[in-house]
């Protein structure tokens, strides 16, 4: 049997403790081995499923372990270059928190270094890690909808009442498109395989702590066998999905981007005469799939599904998106 991959989290971030954590711990092949925070009271809840916790005083202490061999960073958007490289320096495979970049040219020294350091770094893309996004896209491609002929995509919620989240704090990259644009957009290129080659949008601004950021995006763009659409918000009703609309049918997520969080993951197959076959996912965890094909790539060379190029695509069409967006009252 192998030894399981020993891992670090950078920083006791909410995220880290409701869910990647938890899933590093459930994974197989892994180990929670460390959690590098200053306040021990921010490493209490890790603990308390985790008691044999290493907890280290600061980020730089549990990059210099040389226990620690992969590293999950949950940062805020704005640092997670930086401390990706750092830990790349220090040797240690990186799975950081998307969007790993804030612009696609940050993606070339990360590609370099992984490249020179022979390790494995990656952005936490996990629905691609889902198996219903999996099905969806064999779908696609067998042709069971037919000729695919338009995608559409949505994802938001409410988040105008926490003023010191940094989804509200344009210093340190928030916005809607930044944190679940990823979500629409590279959904969309995972499924089909396709890039877009004409992009429209439109955004709605709003002053955040520092200055503006994108509160409601909405996305046209024309891939070169479909049209597409979709719009992302932060100041709206929770709801997410995804439909692909062919010819002969249509495919639907329900909760294409938090199963479970969010409601059942199901994938709803439309046919002639309203014929609906639902495939169920009840169980699958996504962060903790994502976490096991983590480790099968370190310990077995097994290609991973979402490497730095994928998540520099989905970077490249947001760059488009801000750069092209029409303002909104």
């Amino acid at each position: 049997m192998q030894k399981p991959v020993q891992w670090g989290v950078l920083g006791a971030a909410k995220f880290a403790r409701q869910f990647m954590a938890p899933a590093i711990h459930a994974a197989g092949g892994a180990r929670l081995a460390g959690l590098a925070t200053s306040s021990a009271a921010k490493a209490e809840p890790f603990q308390a499923y985790c008691p044999d916790l290493t907890v280290y005083d600061s980020y730089e202490a549990m990059l210099a372990d040389p226990q620690i061999e992969a590293v999950y960073i949950p940062l805020p958007n704005h640092l997670h270059v930086e401390w990706a490289l750092k830990a790349l320096d220090a040797g240690k495979h990186v799975l950081c928190e998307k969007p790993m970049a804030m612009t696609a040219t940050e993606f070339a020294p990360l590609i370099k270094k992984r490249d020179e350091a022979g390790l494995l770094a990656a952005e936490a893309y996990m629905i691609v890690h889902h198996p219903q996004w999996q099905l969806v896209r064999k779908l696609i491609a067998d042709g069971a909808i037919g000729k695919l002929v338009h995608v559409t995509g949505a994802f938001s919620f409410d988040n105008r009442t926490d003023t010191t989240n940094i989804r509200n704090r344009a210093e340190t990259g928030g916005g809607a498109l930044r944190d679940i644009g990823v979500y629409v957009i590279g959904g969309a290129r995972f499924a089909t395989g396709q890039e877009p080659i004409l992009v429209s949008s439109a955004i709605r601004w709003e002053d955040g702590i520092d200055n503006s950021i994108d509160t409601f995006t909405e996305i046209r763009a024309q891939f070169p066998d479909f049209t597409y659409s979709s719009y992302v918000s932060i100041r709206m009703h929770p709801h997410q999905e995804m439909v692909f609309h062919g010819e002969g049918g249509v495919i639907r997520l329900t909760a294409p981007f938090n199963a479970r969080v969010f409601g059942e993951a199901r994938v709803e197959l439309h046919r002639p005469g309203l014929e609906v076959q639902v495939t169920r996912f009840p169980g699958d965890d996504h962060y903790k799939l994502q976490v096991e094909a983590f480790c099968r790539s370190v310990r077995e060379g097994t290609e991973y599904p979402c490497p730095l190029e994928f998540s520099r695509g989905t970077q490249e069409v947001i760059e488009k998106v801000f750069g092209l967006a029409e303002p909104l009252p």
